[in-house]
């Protein structure tokens, strides 16, 4: 039977060289077409395609080995709480976090930031404290810190970017000081590609005695992360954007950290034991995992994540680093075509407009050549503000994309200039 714990990445690379086909080839939906044109997807920073590694990991566990976790004294209930544990252990690894017990598994990193800015937040964080932001922020990390301030009178600052979209440090350097209680910052801006600093983050906010929560959704994916040479208090990400499931997230946090944190939900799982006199709960990270979990989804973020080891992080970057230069210069070629965001570190995300053309009329029209990108303010409303447009047409790039695809994207925004040109 399969080892549905520590099952390999189906049909990946496991060498530093990088076979573009032979990861193609472990992408199922690839191989579609949309309105008879081959799917060329380009997409990912808002979900990423899902490789068999992660489809027949899943498949395996429902047909064969699905149960509740934890509870079960039976065979199918011990194999699939061990399959769910060795996740657990795999996100742990895979972050450089020092034990699985600093990895609570959420619903995604809404969830993850709204659990640390309910639990932390309400706990240690009082009237007139401040909590440091950057305008580049994805509103999952800017409307839970709202909604602290209203509860409990927090103040928000916020960081700002040069033109370039590169985050102003000597404006977040002036911003810190011994009222700063927390930071909370992306690590790659989700609709510029901005790679922020973000060890110099930690470390500035540390020297002023304030905690640091960093959101990592466009980073895991794209970048070797090890939040202990970070020192991250907490590190946030999501499983759909990592080529895994959806519905399924995590929180790293420190374990003597988390375990001085109150609980986020209350009910099952989360118990020590209970009375209708009082309730004793149990240590991290189950302290902060009420109800049943999302068991095969996080079972299928592991294997998502031995996925992309087997591909190996240093060579995903380096391909990635390829087509974005590439894709930068082809796009540049465009008359009318302006990219936002030009950062001197940058992920492969480039977010664009074009004259005479609304992002989602860029976004429509691409469609129709079978070229998927994300049109809108990609859930960074207060960014679009900041640089005074509405929305942007963004491509972000994935393992399986190559220069084909930025040709199709090319030819596809050229025949949209000419029809509306």
């Amino acid at each position: 039977m399969m080892n549905i714990a520590t099952s390999p990445a189906v049909g990946a690379n496991s060498t530093l060289a990088f076979d573009l086909e032979s990861v193609r080839a472990d992408f199922p939906i690839l191989s579609r077409k949309v309105y008879g044109q081959r799917l060329v997807y380009l997409d990912s920073g808002a979900s990423a395609q899902k490789p068999e590694a992660v489809l027949g990991t899943m498949d395996h566990i429902y047909r064969t080995s699905y149960s509740n976790v934890h509870r079960g004294a039976h065979c199918l209930g011990q194999e699939v709480t061990e399959a769910f544990e060795a996740s657990r252990q795999t996100v742990a690894d895979f972050i450089g976090a020092a034990s699985s017990d600093e990895i609570t598994f959420t619903r995604g990193t809404t969830e993850a930031i709204n659990l640390v800015a309910s639990s932390y937040g309400r706990g240690f964080l009082k009237e007139g404290d401040e909590v440091i932001l950057s305008v580049m922020e994805h509103h999952s990390n800017i409307v839970p810190w709202q909604l602290l301030r209203d509860q409990i009178g927090i103040v928000i600052r916020v960081v700002s970017i040069d033109p370039a979209g590169n985050l102003l440090m000597e404006d977040y350097k002036n911003l810190l000081n011994e009222r700063t209680k927390l930071v909370a910052m992306t690590h790659i801006s989700n609709a510029l590609g901005t790679v922020v600093p973000i060890a110099e983050i930690i470390r500035l906010a540390h020297d002023v005695g304030a905690r640091v929560l960093v959101d990592g959704s466009q980073a895991v994916p794209h970048r070797q992360v090890d939040v202990r040479a970070l020192d991250a208090d907490f590190y946030v990400f999501t499983g759909h954007k990592a080529y895994g499931p959806s519905g399924i997230g995590v929180l790293y946090g420190k374990r003597d950290l988390l375990n001085a944190m109150p609980p986020y939900q209350g009910g099952g799982e989360m118990i020590r034991r209970v009375t209708f006199e009082e309730t004793t709960y149990q240590d991290v990270p189950h302290r902060f995992e009420a109800g049943t979990p999302a068991i095969v989804e996080a079972i299928g973020l592991g294997a998502a994540l031995r996925y992309l080891d087997s591909v190996g992080q240093d060579a995903i970057e380096a391909h990635e680093a390829g087509i974005l230069a590439y894709a930068t210069e082809r796009l540049g070629e465009i008359p009318g075509l302006t990219i936002h965001g030009q950062a001197q570190d940058k992920a492969s995300i480039i977010s664009m407009t074009m004259e005479g053309l609304h992002a989602h009329d860029i976004g429509t029209i691409v469609d129709r050549a079978g070229v998927a990108v994300r049109a809108g303010h990609h859930c960074a409303q207060p960014l679009m503000d900041h640089l005074g447009i509405p929305a942007t047409a963004r491509a972000s790039f994935g393992i399986y994309n190559g220069p084909d695809d930025v040709d199709a994207l090319v030819a596809a925004l050229e025949k949209a200039r000419d029809i509306f040109g």
